[in-house]
């Protein structure tokens, strides 16, 4: 792997001074592995996807246990596919502690020409495996507190930003641990202006994580409810979609695409297009399978999914709010408080 010169990061009072230089509120910065760009250069953005995961645990995942070069290798040719196909934005989902790994990302980045995300925040689902032992004890604000070093400072030694912050709950009603990783997010939120993606699924825990965020002063548009396909009532879409969350339709492949449609329609018959995100959850790299396992690529969207709206009437203006001006508006760093 060619070596990278790494750019002089961007100090947090520069972030400051961008920032204060767009002209309204709706405008800002999207936060690269690369550094900050204007949230008008995203472009086509797939919102929710992975390069690598390590699914090992927290107790034992080491970067080491993965080759950065041999995942560039793997990983690239998708990337550089979805980039001819138009492609400009990918937010590579993995958190810490399951293989997140920033410098890995900026190769790709680099390489590829395409804007990569990389976020902050722990993943509660899986009966919390791939939460680190020191997280059961602190409190939120200690938690919180370490994710907006990050923001701050950069991730590790990498000088490197995330994004977004990345949560992960269990499909029921939030246990004690959960509910303490969404009141951390709310509270990095507000220090960070970083959007929180929380892996989600169901409506149960959905709507209980609005609740916390509403608490703490958040407004629902700075939530992603992430896997909301997984909810069968559609309705719930609306009604989430109605108090400003961001509703993610995110595992889209070759084998669904009728329900896509159908969810989407759902939404644009309920005049909430401006609320809708979507994208595959593919990839990815699995470290200790001979050349990473099986790796799902990123084109059914592309390829598929949008030739099948473009049949049901989906007008070009439509496509793009649901591919560029949505992600755009959804990941532009900006705190999102509840209006008085």
């Amino acid at each position: 792997m060619k070596n990278i010169t790494m750019k002089k990061v961007v100090p947090a009072i520069g972030i400051i001074l961008l920032l204060s230089q767009c002209s309204t509120k709706e405008e800002g910065i999207i936060m690269t592995v690369n550094g900050p760009i204007p949230a008008a250069m995203m472009g086509v953005t797939l919102v929710h996807e992975h390069i690598l995961v390590d699914f090992i645990g927290a107790d034992s995942i080491t970067e080491q246990r993965w080759d950065k070069s041999k995942v560039t290798e793997r990983a690239l040719p998708f990337l550089r596919q979805i980039k001819k196909l138009g492609c400009k934005t990918f937010i590579e989902c993995t958190p810490a502690y399951l293989g997140r790994d920033p410098l890995l990302l900026k190769e790709l980045s680099v390489s590829s020409g395409l804007n990569i995300l990389t976020n902050t925040g722990y993943y509660g689902a899986r009966n919390n495996k791939y939460i680190p032992k020191y997280a059961f004890n602190e409190t939120a604000d200690q938690l919180a507190n370490r994710w907006t070093k990050e923001w701050e400072n950069g991730i590790g030694n990498t000088g490197i930003r995330p994004g977004f912050i990345k949560i992960g709950v269990e499909s029921g009603s939030l246990s004690d641990l959960h509910k303490k990783l969404v009141t951390a997010a709310a509270l990095t939120h507000l220090k960070t202006g970083l959007t929180i993606a929380s892996h989600t699924g169901p409506a149960i825990p959905a709507f209980e994580e609005l609740g916390i965020l509403q608490n703490e002063g958040v407004s629902p548009e700075a939530f992603i409810w992430v896997h909301a396909q997984v909810e069968n009532d559609i309705s719930n879409h609306i009604k989430a979609a109605k108090m400003g969350a961001w509703i993610s339709f995110d595992g889209i492949n070759d084998n669904n695409l009728e329900d896509y449609i159908r969810m989407i329609k759902n939404i644009k018959e309920n005049q909430l297009l401006d609320k809708v995100l979507l994208s595959h959850d593919a990839g990815w790299y699995h470290p200790g399978e001979e050349n990473g396992g099986e790796y799902r690529g990123y084109t059914s969207l592309f390829e598929k999914l949008i030739p099948l709206l473009r049949k049901e009437n989906f007008s070009e203006k439509e496509i793009q709010q649901l591919l560029v001006t949505n992600p755009a508006k959804a990941f532009t760093v900006r705190v999102r408080r509840i209006r008085p």
